[in-house]
């Protein structure tokens, strides 16, 4: 039976074996909320960025800039990361250079893996089937916030890991734990997330309605997998 692990932050990547995995990224408050909203609005490709500076210079290639630090939207970035700011005709055949605080981060970290898809409660479905019809293990990377551990994206992990229970083994306690977790705050996820750090930070920023929308499940059925550093959809 195939393994399902967990990595509940980027700086503990070190210890995992990558080269056999299929890795889901996810960072559900925003980045991969983000990217997968504007596949699913007909972008044509999202270049991720670990580096704010390499991003910016994408726009001389005639990308779109999309870029945020500590949640607010980097000054001349054409976007910021709402995944409102990815439903216009605006981005449609476009191609999108995209750096933020983590989960571009976490993408970096990731790449070595056999494979490396982008999930986000949105495209749920989704992201369960590849995994159940793939035939790699499965290591979920949570970006979580500045290498510390975050509650949405490891609610996330829960999240997949109560679909494929029946079909994929845990590799260690990690998985025990998001599940557990998922079990305890799927039926209300907005208001389990109440008092949670990152929901604060956004609700700071007066971004509520995001919040909720990232957090509603299969929105989309689009899976954005990573080739050769660029994004497009399998």
């Amino acid at each position: 039976m195939k393994t399902i692990d967990v990595c509940l932050s980027p700086e503990l990547m070190h210890l995992y074996q990558l080269r056999d995995r299929t890795v889901v990224v996810v960072d559900i408050l925003r980045a991969t909320s983000c990217m997968v909203t504007a596949f699913a609005h007909g972008v044509e490709s999202i270049t991720p960025f670990a580096d704010a500076e390499s991003c910016r210079l994408m726009k001389r290639k005639g990308f779109i800039i999309s870029g945020e630090r500590d949640g607010k939207k980097m000054d001349g970035f054409d976007k910021g990361n709402s995944p409102f700011e990815y439903m216009g005709a605006d981005i449609r055949g476009k191609r999108i250079a995209f750096t933020t605080t983590n989960g571009t981060q976490a993408i970096e970290k990731a790449k070595g893996a056999n494979k490396i898809i982008v999930g986000s409660f949105l495209n749920l479905s989704a992201v369960v089937k590849y995994l159940l019809f793939g035939e790699n293990n499965v290591l979920i990377v949570c970006a979580g916030w500045k290498g510390k551990v975050n509650l949405e994206d490891t609610l996330f992990a829960g999240a997949i890991i109560e679909k494929l229970r029946n079909h994929i083994e845990p590799d260690c306690d990690a998985p025990l734990v998001a599940h557990e977790l998922y079990k305890q705050g799927c039926k209300d996820m907005v208001a389990f997330l109440g008092n949670s750090s990152h929901v604060k930070r956004l609700n700071r920023l007066n971004i509520h309605k995001d919040i909720s929308f990232c957090l509603t499940p299969d929105q989309y059925d689009v899976l954005p997998k990573l080739k050769n550093g660029v994004l497009t959809l399998i």
